[in-house]
């Protein structure tokens, strides 16, 4: 296990990351297709996954209704786990209640939020916590200060966002920089082989600022997990039988498969372990987010650390990669021209 730092923080961070949305959603909506573990299922994987030698591990106070928070906080008392041999991150802007105050990114949602997150993973304090969506209406210098706040009381060490724009991400930076804020340090993301969008705006960005990449879903919520063919129905008890999420470009995706399956065969190893491990050897992302429901699932996952990936690489990067979209087609016919190879000998 490699340990990556957490965007511009002194903190170091495992290259995966144990994601809780599978932990405690039975009779929880929509989050009983994701999983429905209980204390007795979640204490083994936690243990697992902190053997093989994952130290960060990421919830959210929507997971099955608060429920996924309060499994982890008890798991890591179970097995004795000592608070700073691990780094915890929830969120927080989903819907938590029935009042018009119970989401968001105000100030005030903010502090109630972290104080009941506090209650439910039984610690006095949040690695670090991601607001989870963009929140159109509340200013974001607002945010920002409240979370400032949080910060300089100790609840929270530092701070990230989940599922933003590059530009919004930017201008947060810029506000931080100007009034002395405390910084957003890493983005949560959706990022796979076969949804590689992030690369247009989000990736530069966040290599131009050294903002931590954690990527949500690698998996693209299954399909790339080796139960899925062309043409075949999912098995009825896989996640996108019931919860058909995040939309991908089905086209693009199994010709993504195929050419994992050729990897996979040819190593002796899972498409899935490909997936994670195509995800590991890019530069850019800090920590990848993976989620399971039972042991095996999860060991197959963390072997994904020890996949080598070279020639095969530009082989899946090729059968990847994104259709040219302007202006980047023309950022880099233009930019070229200002490459020091493009001059003569002498340099110009």
């Amino acid at each position: 296990m490699r340990y990556n730092q957490l965007g511009r923080t002194g903190l170091f961070v495992s290259e995966l990351c144990l994601g809780t949305m599978t932990f405690g959603g039975e009779n929880k909506g929509q989050w009983q297709h994701i999983g429905q573990l209980e204390q007795d299922a979640v204490d083994p994987l936690v243990a697992r996954a902190l053997e093989a030698g994952i130290n960060f591990i990421d919830t959210a106070d929507v997971y099955s209704e608060g429920h996924s928070e309060e499994l982890l906080g008890q798991s890591l008392k179970n097995l004795g786990v000592k608070r700073s041999d691990v780094v915890i991150a929830t969120k927080f802007h989903g819907t938590v209640g029935k009042g018009p105050n119970d989401r968001g990114g105000s100030r005030g949602h903010i502090m109630d939020a972290v104080e009941a997150s506090l209650k439910r993973l039984q610690t006095d304090h949040i690695d670090l916590y991601q607001i989870h969506a963009h929140d159109p209406v509340t200013p974001p210098e607002e945010t920002l200060r409240a979370l400032d706040d949080l910060v300089s009381r100790g609840l929270v060490r530092y701070v990230g966002v989940s599922n933003w724009p590059a530009w919004r991400i930017a201008k947060a930076l810029g506000i931080s920089d100007k009034r002395g804020y405390v910084r957003y340090e890493t983005t949560q993301s959706y990022y796979t082989i076969a949804g590689r969008d992030l690369e247009r705006e989000i990736v530069p960005l966040l290599q131009e600022e050294h903002v931590g990449l954690l990527v949500w879903s690698p998996l693209a919520g299954g399909l790339l997990s080796g139960k899925y063919g062309q043409g075949a129905n999912a098995p009825k008890d896989a996640r996108r039988a019931n919860f058909d999420f995040p939309p991908v470009n089905m086209d693009r995706a199994w010709k993504v498969i195929a050419a994992m399956e050729k990897v996979a065969d040819a190593k002796g190893v899972s498409v899935a372990r490909v997936a994670l491990a195509w995800l590991l050897h890019k530069p850019w992302v800090t920590s990848v987010i993976i989620g399971a429901k039972r042991l095996d699932q999860l060991d197959d996952n963390l072997a994904a650390v020890t996949l080598a990936l070279s020639a095969e690489m530009k082989m899946l990067d090729e059968a990847s990669a994104l259709p040219p979209e302007y202006p980047g087609w023309m950022l880099a016919r233009q930019g070229s021209q200002r490459r020091p190879a493009t001059f003569g000998p002498d340099r110009g």
